[in-house]
């Protein structure tokens, strides 16, 4: 774990810095050791508001190093996610983390989805995945003996790491070279000074004040936003626009009982549905040796609610209000009352999933944990399937840079996405 500083007296010098960065999750986190591998001279600052890092997104995911084959050919996600998966294994061979390079099939288990199948091949060729293959039925049943398909696409450089554990490890590389993290830090406004601190010789070296809920201030010259879940919000308290809106999905997860593990050997994957924003029921190994199943996709009430009832009345009326999220209910209402239908009913998950494994049967699973997912969306009710940045107007817009929207697989891309961000921070501010 990261120990963490508690930096309050706005006054002191080590409450100033060259560039703050806003939030603590594995964005945040490879963005900040990469910024200050290539800048030792500057000084960064991490604020978190909770009391440790990786806790929401980055530490209730699937746990999948993507290999990058479902992106649109010569979109950032792609470029992103191979880069990303290539540094992730070379990062964690290097740092000792522990990762395994298990797999995936994408299984065709109906004639109408082979050429869906076959395009994704073809997909993942242009996007210069290494060693994809297509396989038929006795090929699936050498690598995963339960599993039952018809074609499947074969991914042997897909893999399982601890990715919580991966962005503690960038945020302990980020102290050991000089970065300082303050945590229970929750940025509730961001705003230039109007004037230089008192007894401050240096003028307005560092223009920007960000305030914590709890009165609190650190003061920078510079500053970059990786919120997630609060993307938006972020964004708004510095003035900027409140689009794209951030609407919170949870995906629930059934676990396989141990004595089950047995039926999975590696990911296994449907062959996506275009029309559908999420990917499906897959089966996941974990690095803990359990299996994830899952995950659904229903609206959350709460931006961090990984319960089935937690409800927060802000996040639900902003949600709800929101003529993007209307729009996207009523293109996708039969999808959306299905996923709430197996999400409630554990049965109906697992005839789902009976397809690819016929022997798993409801006495076979347990309801495990859920993550929160947040989705970008547009005022038409389009999900915003790339990654979004954004600045401002005025003094405080030349000095902050807002990460709208860094969509799955930010955690295999997080450290191409590191690279990114940085380029245009020294493009930008001219660092």
């Amino acid at each position: 774990n990261c120990p963490a500083a508690s930096l309050f007296d706005s006054n002191a010098p080590d409450s100033s810095f060259d560039v703050a960065i806003i939030g603590g999750g594995i964005v945040g986190l490879a963005s900040s050791r990469e910024l200050i591998l290539r800048h030792p001279n500057f000084t960064f600052t991490l604020l978190e508001k909770e009391k440790e890092l990786a806790l929401h997104q980055t530490g209730h995911n699937s746990g999948v190093i993507h290999s990058g084959i479902y992106y649109t050919p010569g979109s950032l996600k792609a470029q992103l996610c191979v880069r990303g998966a290539t540094l992730t294994y070379q990062y964690c061979q290097k740092k000792g983390v522990p990762y395994k390079r298990c797999g995936k099939l994408i299984v065709a288990v109906e004639r109408e989805e082979i050429p869906r199948l076959k395009a994704l091949y073809e997909r993942g060729q242009m996007n210069n995945v290494q060693d994809l293959r297509l396989i038929d039925a006795k090929a699936i049943r050498e690598k995963e003996p339960y599993c039952r398909g018809i074609m499947a696409l074969d991914s042997p450089n897909t893999g399982i790491v601890d990715w919580q554990l991966v962005a503690l490890t960038y945020g302990k590389e980020f102290q050991e070279v000089g970065g300082t993290v303050i945590t229970d830090f929750e940025a509730s406004d961001i705003k230039v000074a109007a004037e230089s601190p008192a007894g401050s010789a240096e003028g307005l070296k560092y223009p920007i004040i960000i305030k914590s809920s709890q009165g609190k201030e650190v003061r920078c010259r510079f500053v970059l936003t990786c919120g997630g879940l609060y993307s938006d919000r972020l964004s708004e308290i510095s003035g900027c626009s409140s689009e794209p809106r951030i609407v919170p999905f949870r995906g629930d997860y059934l676990v396989l009982k141990p004595e089950k593990n047995f039926l999975v050997r590696g990911n296994i994957y449907p062959v996506p549905n275009p029309q559908f924003p999420f990917l499906g029921f897959h089966f996941t190994p974990r690095m803990d040796g359990s299996v994830w199943l899952g995950p659904n996709a229903v609206l959350a009430f709460k931006r961090e609610g990984y319960k089935l009832f937690d409800f927060d009345t802000q996040d639900f009326i902003n949600a709800v209000s929101y003529r993007g999220l209307q729009r996207l209910v009523m293109k996708n209402i039969v999808y959306g009352m299905g996923e709430i239908y197996r999400g409630v009913f554990t049965s109906a998950q697992v005839k789902n999933l009976q397809k690819f494994i016929p022997e798993l049967n409801p006495s076979d699973v347990l309801r495990g944990p859920s993550g929160v997912r947040a989705q970008a969306l547009d005022a038409e009710g389009n999900l915003v399937d790339d990654f979004v940045f954004d600045g401002g107007k005025g003094e405080l817009g030349s000095r902050i840079l807002h990460v709208r929207n860094a969509p799955s697989p930010a955690a295999s891309s997080s450290l191409a996405i590191a690279e990114m961000i940085t380029d245009e921070l020294e493009k930008r501010f001219k660092l």
